[in-house]
């Protein structure tokens, strides 16, 4: 895939963050867009602004990416009103911040349902299509805490640690079965969106605290660049898509301490990833 013109862009998440930046850019480069989210009202906004763009076909859709029958009825709408699908982005994630020893199983189920289910059934459903494109692509967004693990984030590491050894694994099997579809995984590290301040905390995290956090000293990049990198990534058809420094110097320090590199992170994180409400 050597551009995005007329392509058919599908994007999971779209109603704010690094989803909303990817339609935008998807249609300033003149794709067709099938754009979902659960917030109807945020997902609404981005379409206005992709409509600013000069994007001449949108399809909007509310979805929630855990619910499987409903994720089915909505690739099969997608693929009834364009006749095609070229690129499938499953982006719609959320956060959930605490000790494992805190955590609920409803909470544990939530996460799982959207980070990891989430991208199967966009996966699954989508895979088909993409197959008779003669020309697909892939996307599944999974994070920096795919590739590492940081306390309080284990099944938010979980649910991105699954989608990397999912995806890889169905890169390989569409190499093997010949067929025309190339697989991104993208793991990113602070982006500028809301996933921190709108996700669940759990046990004595503070959440306002959590969220300053994240908005002011570890969201570094904007998701407008984060978006550049990702589509740049999908063009040169990269296996794996590292976005942002961060990305880049935690990855290189896992891989040359081994192991050893969670020593090091518990040590740096005490008392810093999770902010403790008062007692």
């Amino acid at each position: 895939m050597r551009t995005l013109h007329d392509q058919v862009v599908v994007i999971t998440g779209a109603g704010s963050g690094i989803g909303r930046s990817l339609a935008l850019n998807a249609a300033a480069r003149g794709s067709r867009l099938a754009l979902s989210d659960v917030d109807e009202a945020a997902l609404a906004v981005t379409v206005d602004q992709v409509k600013n763009t000069g994007a001449t076909e949108i399809h909007t859709a509310p979805l929630d990416v855990a619910d499987r029958s409903a994720f089915t009825a909505y690739a099969g709408a997608v693929a009834e009103h364009f006749g095609r699908v070229n690129v499938v982005v499953n982006n719609a994630g959320v956060s959930l911040t605490g000790d494992l020893a805190d955590l609920s199983y409803d909470d544990m189920e939530w996460i799982v349902g959207i980070n990891f289910w989430g991208v199967v059934h966009g996966t699954k459903e989508f895979l088909p299509h993409l197959i008779a494109s003669g020309d697909g692509h892939l996307v599944n967004i999974s994070s920096l805490f795919g590739l590492i693990s940081m306390p309080g984030q284990s099944f938010y590491n979980a649910t991105k640690y699954a989608v990397r050894g999912m995806s890889e694994a169905l890169r390989e099997e569409l190499l093997i079965a010949g067929h025309p579809v190339g697989v991104t995984v993208v793991h990113p590290g602070g982006i500028k969106t809301g996933i921190a301040r709108n996700g669940r905390v759990v046990g004595r995290v503070d959440q306002e605290a959590t969220a300053e956090l994240f908005d002011q000293k570890l969201a570094k990049m904007t998701p407008d660049r984060a978006a550049e990198i990702i589509v740049r990534a999908v063009l040169r058809n990269q296996a794996r898509c590292l976005v942002g420094l961060d990305a880049h110097a935690l990855h290189h320090l896992a891989k040359l301490t081994g192991s050893r590199y969670q020593d090091l992170v518990a040590r740096a994180a005490a008392g810093r990833v999770l902010p403790a409400r008062p007692r």
